[in-house]
């Protein structure tokens, strides 16, 4: 596999934001895209994006083989939950290895779950998703979504060698499709991708971030954290 840059490398956290003030969009009420529910939270902020980032999806799906949809599963994150989520997995890393020492500990957890300070989720940038037939049934493509390197012995790694054939081709289609409408993949992650983010500008060579941490608000529909 090739090398990966890790949401926790300094070079992301130092990339600038330069906040373009695009608003947030339910991708339900667009109706574009199918939505799962299985990430759906009390407050229903799951089903948020950027809605730069909701247009390139909508073309990504357009290139997609006849009959084959993204299943849209998670985009917006509020930074509380994203932090939540990384001290929880920190937290299982700890009780697993207690001879890590923290960097350690906070490098491994960025693998599976961005540090809340430069998460791509909480900026509304970025998208969990797959692949679904033309009777919604989801396509194999190697692993649940979600699976932890752990869980899955690597297999979530986008280019991992441990999944078969079908799998990878499965793969294949949903990163060519994405790739082309503009999106970045986190490599650790096949289900992950971006638009807009520090991790996006890094990896795209663009001089900043579009994007930055934001809280959802149901009147204004976001408000930026500067």
């Amino acid at each position: 596999m090739q090398q990966i840059i890790l949401m926790s490398d300094p070079r992301v956290a130092a990339v600038p934001v330069h906040e373009c003030d695009e608003p947030l969009v339910d991708v339900r009420l667009d109706g574009s895209l199918p939505v799962d529910l299985r990430q759906a939270d009390r407050a229903e902020t799951f089903s948020f994006l950027r809605v730069g980032v909701l247009d390139r999806l909508i073309k990504a799906q357009a290139a997609l083989p006849d009959g084959l949809r993204l299943l849209f599963v998670e985009g917006y994150r509020p930074p509380a939950l994203q932090r939540h989520y990384f001290e929880e997995y920190s937290d299982e890393l700890r009780a697993a290895r207690p001879d890590w020492s923290a960097d350690r500990i906070h490098i491994a957890a960025s693998r599976y779950v961005s540090p809340p300070d430069i998460a791509p989720h909480s900026a509304g940038a970025a998208v969990d998703l797959t692949l679904v037939d033309p009777d919604g049934r989801e396509l194999d493509l190697g692993t649940p979504m979600n699976a932890s390197p752990e869980d899955s012995a690597g297999a979530c790694y986008t280019a991992a060698e441990n999944i078969d054939a079908t799998a990878r081709a499965n793969r294949d289609v949903l990163s060519a499709a994405l790739t082309a409408g503009g999106l970045v993949n986190y490599p650790t992650e096949w289900w992950h991708w971006s638009y807009g983010d520090r991790y996006w500008a890094l990896t795209t060579n663009a001089e900043a971030a579009r994007y930055g941490p934001c809280e959802l608000d149901r009147r204004s529909q976001w408000v930026a954290l500067r």
